[in-house]
C-alpha cells in the first residue's frame, strides 16, 4: 500500500502509518529498529531496494531522507516536506516512509525524523553516499546508536579513512570493513591451526580499494608483523600472503567468488568467498547494535601508519655531504602500509 503526502507534517505523516497498517490489516508493530537513510535521489532506488532486501532479516521501519536543493531563489524561500508512505508488500517486511524536503527545510531534517522514530527502538543511520566527516556531529547523526558509510563510494577512498579515523566515535562503521568480513574469519582459522608466529605480511588488491586498506591495517594492528599492499588488477581484494617459519599461507581469490586457501603441510583447498551485495553488507551490520572496537583499533592505527612517511620525510634533515656515505649504510625503513605503484614509481624516476 502506498500512500502520497505533499505539503505534509510529521503529525500527518505518523497519522497515514497507522491508517495504512489498519487498512492492510496489521495494527501491531513488530518491527526492531529504525533504519534512517540520507542519500539523494540519485542513490535512493538502489539504496531503498537494499534496506528492503535486508528488512526481511531485520524487521524496521525506513526513513528515507533526500534533501532537494532548487537552484531557483524563488524555490528556495518556502519550507517544504513531501512524503511517500509505503506498507505491505511495497515495504519489504517493515514500513517506509519517503520524505522529500525543499527550501529551508533542508537544513533542519533532524526535526522532520525525530517525531518518526520507532518509540524504544535504537536508531541507525545510513549514508550510502556524501556521508558528512563528523558523522556523529551531524544532526542526523547524533539520533543513531551506530552510523554506517562507505568510504568505497568517497571521491578518494584513502582519504576518506583518515578522515572517518579523525572524527571516530563509538558506533561508527564503515561498509568497507564489513566486505572483509568472510577474510578476516578464513585467516583467523588458518592461523589457528599453524604452530608458528607470522613474520610478515602482504595484502594484494586493487589500488585505492578502502577493504585491502583496512584488512592490511587489521593484520598490521593484530600480528604486530611489516604489512606490504602491492597492486592488482582486481576484482577488490585478490590475495593475502602470510609468511612464517614453516612456509607461507595464502589465501587468493582471482575471480571474485572462489578462493583457494594454501598452508604448509596441507593440501590446497576451495573455499567459498563471493563478493556480497550491498543488502547482505547491511544485514549483517544490522545484527550488532554495539561499538565495534576491532574496527576503531585497525582504523586508527592504520591511518597513523599511512601518515607518519610523510611527515617523517617533511621534517627529516637533509644529511651533510661528509656523511651521504654513512646515510646509504643505514638500515631500510620498514615496509609502510600506503599503497604503492611499482611501475609508474620506476616511470618517473
Amino acid at each position: 500500500m502506498k500512500i502520497d503526502l505533499t505539503e505534509t507534517n510529521s503529525s500527518k505523516i505518523n497519522a497515514a502509518l497507522v491508517q495504512a497498517r489498519r487498512d492492510i490489516g496489521t495494527p501491531a508493530i513488530g518491527m526492531v529498529l529504525t533504519l534512517v537513510i540520507v542519500t539523494d535521489e540519485e542513490n535512493a532506488y538502489d539504496a531503498l531496494k537494499s534496506a528492503n532486501d535486508a528488512s526481511h532479516e531485520h524487521p524496521s521501519r525506513i526513513v528515507v531522507v533526500i534533501k532537494r536543493v532548487s537552484r531557483s531563489p524563488r524555490s528556495r524561500q518556502g519550507a517544504r516536506l513531501d512524503a511517500e508512505v509505503r506498507v505491505g508488500t511495497d515495504s519489504g517486511t517493515g514500513e517506509t516512509v519517503v520524505l522529500r524536503l525543499h527550501g529551508e527545510l533542508v537544513n533542519h531534517a533532524q526535526s522532520v525524523v525525530l517525531p518518526l522514530l520507532l518509540p524504544d527502538a535504537p536508531v541507525v543511520v545510513w549514508w550510502p553516499e556524501g556521508a558528512p566527516q563528523d558523522l556523529a556531529g551531524d544532526p542526523l547523526g547524533s539520533l543513531g546508536q551506530r552510523r554506517i558509510t562507505d568510504t568505497y563510494s568517497a571521491e578518494e577512498p584513502i582519504g576518506a579513512l583518515g578522515t572517518r579515523a579523525a572524527a571516530y566515535a563509538p558506533g561508527d562503521t564503515d561498509l568497507s570493513w564489513t566486505r572483509i568480513t568472510p577474510w578476516r574469519s578464513m585467516l583467523a582459522a588458518a592461523l589457528d591451526q599453524q604452530t608458528h608466529s607470522v613474520t610478515s605480511a602482504n595484502v594484494e588488491g586493487e589500488d585505492d580499494n578502502p577493504s585491502c586498506e583496512l584488512l592490511a591495517m587489521w593484520l598490521a594492528d593484530r600480528l604486530e608483523v611489516p604489512v606490504k599492499r602491492t597492486s592488482s588488477t582486481g576484482p577488490g581484494l585478490t590475495a593475502v600472503r602470510l609468511e612464517t617459519k614453516d612456509g607461507e599461507i595464502v589465501l587468493d581469490r582471482a575471480d571474485g567468488s572462489l578462493a583457494t586457501l594454501c598452508m604448509p603441510g596441507q593440501p590446497d583447498r576451495a573455499v567459498a568467498l563471493k563478493r556480497r551485495d550491498t543488502a547482505e553488507l547491511l544485514a549483517e551490520e544490522l545484527r550488532r547494535l554495539d561499538p565495534d572496537n576491532t574496527y576503531e583499533s585497525s582504523l586508527k592505527f592504520g591511518v597513523a601508519r599511512l601518515q607518519a612517511p610523510a611527515a617523517a620525510k617533511a621534517e627529516a634533515p637533509k644529511p651533510a655531504p661528509a656523511k651521504a656515505e654513512a646515510a646509504a649504510e643505514a638500515p631500510a625503513a620498514p615496509v609502510k602500509l600506503a599503497p604503492a605503484k611499482p611501475a609508474k614509481k620506476a616511470a618517473a624516476k
